[in-house]
């Protein structure tokens, strides 16, 4: 880098010209933020000085914290041997080769190929082309509507926007009119006074009634997170995978498995899948992979769609310029040994996971907590004015924003998505700073209760 800049200068040039993702323009440019300078452990620093503690692992993707030397290491040493090399006409590099190799070794046995892109979004736009292509290759080119839900998250572009069910995004774009929508497993928001079990079943059934709507002939996949990472850390009740996995055993319809949150280690297995139990056709991986030390995404191929793809013959019409970028590679290879070499996702589902819902559940009893969710590290705690009718603090979700914004000024950095606070810390937070992550989102709620006349 260049020398150090001031606070005030690095603000007002991020003003003057940074787009942010996700940001209204306008108001940033009025009001700025804060610049980010360094980090450690699992406390990032601002440019002010300030250590705040992430208990969002970064975007959900630095699983192991800011200090694994070996994955920097690793990256720096392929930037000085191949920096660069496309994968295209017929040339590959090593850390793609071995790196695909690592991936298919760690997922399950019926994984044998990988499709590398940057991003989940890139990756979920691949997995359209995967699976259309598929079904041509079969003699079925009808097959190309695709299920997903309302709410889900799978990326920003206009293709993996489409397959998301948020309707703020879709009101800024024109999606692909062959995705569909169903309801999500969100039974605190839905369930009214059915029971979760009930509700589970209900909503499972949702997919069976859009597969006949649309006509199995006409429909190629569904499309899920194993929970709802970005909409709220929706945790399916226990009766919604298993009928969801019935309906789609009994029908010629592709599950893609979206693990771009729930992969490597969130939930306490190694995906989403194996803690729930689902046989996905295609996976889609990014985040974690590399620890968020760069950039990477992918899709995890099954034998029983790769085994079509590489017998039907003809170009697969579809590449990135970066698709297995040899440092990006580097980083998910030293990310992955880190994990092979440690057990530190079964200590973390064994110490960590139940520490922190200890912590979380004891929230349950203040006024404005109507629900606690905890899966591994990964929770949410919903906000309301009255816990009986789950009626909720304050119009367009401004209690929560209001409470994100008092942990983040007493340096806890967590999310706030619709009237739920979410929250992912890295798997080598101690159990001590858990306590002090689950004090501090106790003092905002504290402070939101107040502020929004809750006794």
């Amino acid at each position: 880098m260049t020398a150090k800049l001031d606070t005030a200068t690095l603000k007002q040039l991020d003003q003057a010209h940074h787009l942010h993702p996700f940001t209204d323009f306008k108001d940033y440019a009025e009001h700025g933020g804060r610049i980010i300078s360094r980090a450690e452990h699992v406390y990032i620093y601002d440019s002010d000085g300030n250590k705040i503690q992430d208990g969002m692992s970064g975007l959900w993707c630095c699983n192991l914290g800011y200090s694994q030397n070996t994955i920097k290491d690793a990256v720096a040493a392929q930037l000085h041997e191949l920096p660069f090399y496309n994968n295209f006409f017929r040339c590959s590099n090593q850390p793609a080769v071995e790196l695909a190799g690592k991936l298919c070794e760690l997922s399950p046995e019926r994984f044998q190929h990988v499709f590398f892109t940057n991003s989940g979004s890139e990756a979920n736009d691949t997995q359209i082309k995967l699976v259309h292509r598929y079904f041509d290759l079969l003699g079925k080119p009808k097959k190309k509507h695709i299920i997903s839900r309302i709410n889900a998250y799978h990326g920003s572009t206009i293709a993996a926007g489409s397959l998301g069910g948020m309707q703020f995004m879709h009101e800024q774009t024109i999606g692909l009119n062959y995705v569909h929508h169903i309801n999500q497993p969100h039974w605190f928001e839905l369930g009214g006074e059915m029971d979760e079990d009930s509700f589970g079943i209900q909503v499972a059934r949702e997919l069976e009634a859009k597969i006949d709507e649309l006509g199995e002939e006409n429909v190629a996949a569904f499309i899920a997170e194993p929970i709802q990472g970005a909409g709220g850390v929706i945790i399916p009740p226990a009766t919604y995978w298993p009928e969801v996995k019935r309906i789609l055993d009994e029908r010629d319809i592709l599950f893609i498995s979206d693990e771009v949150i729930c992969g490597f280690g969130r939930t306490g297995q190694w995906y989403g899948a194996d803690t729930y139990g689902t046989e996905p056709d295609l996976i889609t991986f990014a985040k974690a992979v590399t620890n968020g030390y760069m950039p990477l995404g992918g899709s995890l191929v099954s034998n029983k769609v790769s085994d079509v793809l590489l017998s039907g013959g003809g170009e697969f019409a579809h590449g990135l310029t970066y698709s297995g970028h040899p440092a990006s590679c580097a980083a998910g290879l030293a990310t992955m040994a880190i994990y092979e070499n440690s057990n530190i996702i079964e200590e973390t589902a064994k110490v960590l996971a139940p520490h922190f819902a200890r912590n979380l559940r004891a929230l349950e009893d203040h006024p404005i907590v109507g629900q606690v969710r905890v899966k591994g590290l990964f929770a949410a705690v919903e906000l309301v004015r009255n816990k009986n009718s789950r009626e909720r603090l304050a119009p367009d979700s401004a209690a929560a924003v209001f409470c994100r914004d008092q942990a983040v000024a007493d340096n806890l950095m967590v999310r706030q998505t619709g009237d739920a606070m979410i929250m992912a810390p890295p798997f080598v937070t101690t159990p001590a700073e858990l306590d002090t992550l689950t004090a501090k989102l106790a003092i905002a709620l504290d402070k939101t209760a107040k502020h929004f006349g809750v006794a």
